[in-house]
């Protein structure tokens, strides 16, 4: 018996799943299968779901089940159409059902030494100029060097063109004081980040993420609320932030690995 236990987060039915061992955790409006696990029972915040998008169920699992998980057990969390896979996995030689063979469910003898596993990172350093233009004029009338030089494509440059200009570092002031210097360090220079908000961890790990995660977003409510958060820029704007921190904390506070992912839009 393999002492990982994934949950996938999805708003809709994924039949495919059923072929894995995987738990299936509900944040639909719908009435889900009865196979998945609702988050709007007990300690929750279903009502948030518009904004907090796959945290709604990370909350829940955190608040009423991450006290019944094992000690020496890995626990973590997928989305509907981003898997974790095998290391072995080939994005570019494969079909279906080479998909779902290579969907990760047991743990790797590579995770020996580590105590959490966090997304291969993703490039942020190829935008195109146009898209800087459109998106990132304010950011270049403060600094015309953003078009000359890929070293400040920074997260903080790509969360200003997405998801609200200064909305990110608003956000940064409001961190503990132990992360809050560091973070925005880590912001204003990276020019690539951990997404997803996927993780793999020891329950200990996990119940010490969400802990910090949950409290600095409460704190980002007061500010953001939720009125003034409406399409795809803002109105996840609480899953948003907490992508980009995961990426940052985690490197800090564990011993951590990157490891392979997939995007997978299933038909069934």
């Amino acid at each position: 018996m393999s002492n990982l236990k994934i949950y996938c987060v999805t708003n809709k039915v994924v039949n495919f799943l059923s072929n894995l061992d995987y738990e299936i955790g509900w944040v639909g409006q719908g009435k889900p299968p009865k196979n998945y696990i609702s988050c709007n029972e007990e300690d929750n915040i279903f009502y948030k779901e518009k904004y907090f998008s796959e945290l709604t169920f990370q909350y829940w699992y955190w608040k009423n089940l991450l006290n019944l998980a094992n000690k020496d057990e890995w626990v973590g969390f997928c989305q509907k159409r981003r898997f974790w896979v095998n290391r072995e996995f080939n994005k570019d030689r494969m079909n279906d059902l080479e998909k779902q063979k290579s969907f990760l469910n047991k743990i790797p003898l590579e995770w020996k030494n580590y105590e959490s596993v966090i997304c291969e990172p993703i490039d942020l350093s190829n935008v195109k100029i146009m898209k800087m233009f459109k998106r990132g004029f304010k950011s270049i009338v403060k600094d015309p060097l953003i078009l000359f030089s890929k070293k400040k494509h920074t997260i903080n440059l790509h969360f200003d063109m997405h998801h609200g200009h200064g909305n990110l570092i608003k956000a940064a002031n409001l961190l503990n004081e132990e992360d809050r210097s560091e973070f925005i360090e880590y912001i204003n220079t990276s020019t690539s980040f951990n997404p997803h908000i996927m993780f793999v961890a020891k329950p200990h790990i996990a119940n010490l993420w969400f802990s910090t995660l949950f409290l600095w977003l409460s704190r980002c409510e007061k500010i953001f609320g939720f009125d003034d958060l409406k399409g795809y820029d803002t109105q996840r704007l609480y899953a948003y932030l907490a992508e980009r921190y995961l990426s940052f904390w985690f490197k800090k506070h564990t011993n951590y690995l990157e490891w392979p992912w997939v995007f997978y839009d299933s038909k069934n």
